[in-house]
C-alpha cells in the first residue's frame, strides 16, 4: 500500500499555512502567495541532533568587540544606524524611485573607501559606466571603490572572493536571481532565496551588506515580507519630489534605536547630510505675517521646528473648500470643528487651506495647537509673534492635552532663539530661558497668543 503525503500551503509573504489552496492568504490578504510545501509534519520529527558548529558559552563570555559598529563616514545615516555599519549586519534601504537611494550609497561606498577599506558596489540596473559617471559627477569617485554590473548571485560571491571588500552594496535585491531556484527575478522565490544568500555570507564573513528595495505603491517594500524579518535593519528613504529634503527613518534596528531619523539635501552634485535642519521648515520674512504659527514636531528622537500656515477667505461655494498640505486632514477637520464650536469662530462658509513649509509632513497631535493658532490668526487677520511656539494636542471638548517630551521641544525652540511658548499644563520639567504660558483650552490658548503679542 502507497503512503499517502500529507500536504500543505504556505504563504510566501508571512509564513501561513493552510491545508488547501486559496488565491488569496487569509493572513496578508496577499494574492497567489500560498505555496505547495508536500510533507506538512514538523522538521524535527525527521532531523536528529547533530555536533554544533561551536559551542554554546555565558552570554558574560562573548566577545562582543567582532560587533563594534564601524562608522560609513556619513554622519546622518551613522546617527540611523546607532553609530555605524555592524560586521555581519544586513541592511535594507527602500524608497520610491528617484528618491536618492542610489545617490546616498554611492557616497556611502566613497566614504568607505575613503576612511576604512575597499568597498564593493554591484548593481543589477545600471551598467558599471553608468554609475561611474554619477560618481564623477557627485565626486565620489576613489581607487578603493570597485563597481560590478551583475544580476547573478553566484557571480556577486564570486566578486566578493576577488575584492575582499569591507562593505558590500546590492542595488537592488529585486533585479538578483540565484540559480538554484526558478522563477523570474523580482519574483517572492527569488527574492527571498537571493536575501537568504547574501544573509548567510554576511554572517559567516563578517562583512557588512546594504540592500537596496524597491516599495510598491502604498510605500512598504516590495517582495515577500519575511524579507524585512530576516534582515538586521529596514531603512525608509523619503521625500517629496517637488523638495530637495530627504527623510532617513529607521523602521528596524536590532543594533539601535528603531525610531531615529537623519536628514539630507538632495543637490545636483550630490547628497549632503543636514545637522540642523530646523531652518529648512520654516519661512523667512521681514516682516510678520498672519495664518502663520511655529510648532515643534518631534521625528523619531529629533525636535525639529516647523511652521503651519493657515489662509481663511469668504467662499462663494455652496461647500466651502477644506484644503490640507503636508498635515493629517482628518485632524485638521477635528479642529476646525473645535474652533467654531469651543472657540466662537464662525468658519462654516469659508474656505480653509492649512500647509507646512518645506515639505514637511507632520501627523502627530502635538502640532494641533499651532493648527488652531494659525486659523484664528487668519481669521483676525493679526500675526502671531515671531518668537511664539505651540505646543499641544487639542480634545474634541477645547482642551489642550499633554504631549511628550515638551521639555526637549522647548529646548530646541529656546536654541533657536524663540522666547515665548504655549503649552498644555502640567507639562513636566521645563528648561528656563524661555517664557512658558501654560494654556488649559482654546479659548485660553487664543487669549494667550494675543497676549503673546
Amino acid at each position: 500500500m502507497v503512503k499517502k503525503v500529507l500536504s500543505s500551503y504556505r504563504c510566501g509573504e508571512c509564513g501561513y499555512e493552510a491545508a488547501k489552496w486559496v488565491g488569496r492568504c487569509p493572513e496578508c490578504q496577499a494574492w497567489g502567495t500560498l505555496e505547495e510545501r508536500g510533507d506538512s509534519r514538523p522538521a524535527i520529527a525527521r532531523v536528529a541532533a547533530g555536533a554544533p558548529s561551536s559551542p554554546a558559552r555565558p552570554i558574560g563570555e562573548v566577545d562582543i568587540e567582532t560587533a563594534r559598529a564601524k562608522a560609513t563616514g556619513v554622519s546622518e545615516l551613522d546617527r540611523v544606524l546607532g553609530g555605524g555599519l555592524v560586521p555581519g549586519a544586513v541592511i535594507l534601504l527602500a524608497g520610491e524611485p528617484g528618491v536618492g537611494k542610489s545617490t546616498l550609497l554611492l557616497e556611502v561606498a566613497y566614504q568607505w573607501a575613503l576612511t576604512t577599506s575597499r568597498s564593493l558596489y554591484v548593481t543589477g540596473e545600471e551598467s558599471a559606466g553608468q554609475v561611474r559617471l554619477r560618481a564623477e559627477r557627485t565626486g565620489n569617485v576613489h581607487d578603493d571603490m570597485y563597481l560590478a554590473a551583475e544580476s547573478d548571485l553566484a557571480s556577486i560571491f564570486g566578486h566578493v572572493d576577488a575584492v575582499q571588500p569591507g562593505v558590500l552594496i546590492v542595488d537592488s535585491v529585486q533585479t538578483m536571481a540565484s540559480p538554484l531556484v526558478e522563477g523570474a527575478p523580482g519574483g517572492v522565490t527569488q527574492v527571498r532565496a537571493v536575501a537568504a544568500g547574501l544573509i548567510a555570507m554576511a554572517k559567516e564573513r563578517g562583512l557588512p551588506v546594504v540592500l537596496v528595495g524597491h516599495v510598491t505603491k502604498d510605500g512598504s517594500v516590495a517582495g515577500p515580507r519575511v524579507l524585512e524579518h530576516l534582515v538586521d535593519v529596514v531603512l525608509q528613504f523619503e521625500g517629496d519630489k517637488h523638495s530637495t529634503l530627504r527623510l532617513l527613518r529607521g523602521v528596524k534596528n536590532r543594533f539601535g534605536a528603531a525610531d531615529e531619523i537623519g536628514c539630507f539635501e538632495l543637490r545636483e552634485d550630490g547628497i549632503v547630510g543636514v545637522p540642523d535642519p530646523s531652518g529648512l521648515f520654516m519661512s523667512r520674512t521681514s516682516e510678520p505675517v498672519s495664518g502663520t504659527a511655529i510648532t515643534v514636531a518631534v521625528e523619531g528622537k529629533r525636535p525639529l521646528l516647523g511652521e503651519v500656515q493657515a489662509l481663511v477667505a469668504q467662499s462663494n461655494m455652496p461647500q466651502p473648500r477644506r484644503a490640507v498640505s503636508g498635515l493629517d486632514s482628518a485632524r485638521v477637520g477635528m479642529v476646525l470643528a473645535v474652533l467654531e464650536k469651543r472657540g466662537g469662530l464662525k468658519l462654516g462658509d469659508k474656505d480653509v487651506y492649512t500647509a507646512t513649509v518645506g515639505g514637511m509632513k507632520i501627523t502627530e497631535p502635538a502640532i494641533d495647537l499651532a493648527v488652531v493658532l494659525a486659523i484664528a490668526s487668519s481669521v483676525e487677520d493679526l500675526p502671531l509673534s515671531p518668537r511664539l511656539v505651540s505646543v499641544g494636542e487639542v480634545g474634541l471638548a477645547g482642551e489642550i492635552r499633554r504631549v511628550a517630551g515638551v521639555g526637549r521641544r522647548l529646548a530646541e525652540a529656546q536654541r533657536l532663539g524663540f522666547t515665548h511658548a504655549l503649552v498644555p499644563p502640567d507639562s513636566g520639567k521645563l528648561p528656563d530661558g524661555i517664557r512658558v504660558l501654560e494654556v488649559g483650552d482654546v479659548a485660553s490658548a487664543l487669549t494667550a497668543a494675543n497676549y503673546a503679542r
